[in-house]
């Protein structure tokens, strides 16, 4: 069972049910991924989601990334390869997988560049940061295609497009 805390500032609003979109979102990323077991494991998985505000990303994209700015979202994995694989042997308790964060501004400045709905792209945002907190990244292209397709698929389950499609 995966468990998704989720918290959000006042800029991301009540409209939206935040909630059932990050657990949809993190439930299709396992689904697609290498680690679709782990959902239905004897074990709980938790993650935490913080819909915030692009300061506090700035911030913490400086501190961890040495990047001066904001970006859509930050993955911080609180398990190293090994300690993934370890999980098989796993059978009770509780194991945080890692937290993700993710900036308002520059998640409705994306939405709105791309065409699409807010919830859409941070739907996407939260299946690839869920990726990252399993152990997924895109440093080089094979990695990077790897991850898109895993993407790709885990979008598609939801009824959404391909981010990646040129078209």
């Amino acid at each position: 069972m995966v468990e998704v805390e989720l918290d959000h500032s006042d800029e991301w609003g009540d409209g939206t049910d935040w909630q059932a979109i990050a657990d949809a979102a993190v439930a299709a990323a396992f689904a697609f991924s290498s680690h679709g077991s782990l959902a239905n494991a004897a074990f709980s998985l938790s993650l935490s989601i913080n819909l915030s505000v692009d300061e506090e990303v700035h911030t913490l994209n400086s501190q961890w990334r040495g990047k001066n700015k904001p970006t859509n979202v930050l993955s911080f994995p609180m398990l190293d390869a090994d300690e993934m694989a370890a999980l098989a042997f796993t059978d009770d308790g509780e194991v945080l997988l890692g937290d993700m964060i993710l900036a308002h501004g520059v998640c409705v400045r994306e939405a709105a560049e791309k065409g699409i709905l807010l919830a859409d792209h941070v739907t996407h945002l939260i299946v690839h940061g869920t990726l990252h907190l399993l152990g997924y990244d895109h440093i080089d292209d094979a990695e990077a295609d790897h991850m898109e397709g895993i993407e790709i698929k885990a979008l598609a389950s939801l009824g959404l497009a391909n981010p990646y499609s040129t078209d």
